[in-house]
């Protein structure tokens, strides 16, 4: 499986861009951090590629997970966050016509 990997260099616009395009491509999105910043970057990317795609009907969600991965021959803790897709049901708009003519 191949992981986005991020750094607490990373940018979080940058990564948002490549995980709005992985998800618009339906291709599976996971995401690989080592250390606190890297994790952090990582959240402010999927918040930002949560704010590109819900306008166009879809959502997404993420849930972590931890991993022992090997760094230059050491032993390190990586976090590794899989992205969810939901698409959005298109909301009707004559039927809410009668509720809001109600109103």
């Amino acid at each position: 499986m191949d992981y986005l990997k991020v750094s607490s260099k990373s940018s979080p616009a940058s990564v948002a861009g490549a995980i709005a395009g992985l998800v618009k491509d339906e291709v599976p999105v996971n995401i690989q951090c080592v250390g606190a910043g890297a994790v952090n970057q990582a959240i402010k990317a999927i918040a930002i590629a949560r704010g590109f795609l819900i306008p166009t009907g879809i959502d997404i969600s993420c849930a972590p997970t931890f991993s022992d991965i090997e760094i230059g021959g050491e032993s390190r803790t990586a976090i590794r966050i899989a992205v969810y897709v939901h698409r959005l049901a298109a909301p009707s708009v004559a039927s809410d016509a009668p509720e809001l003519m109600a109103r």
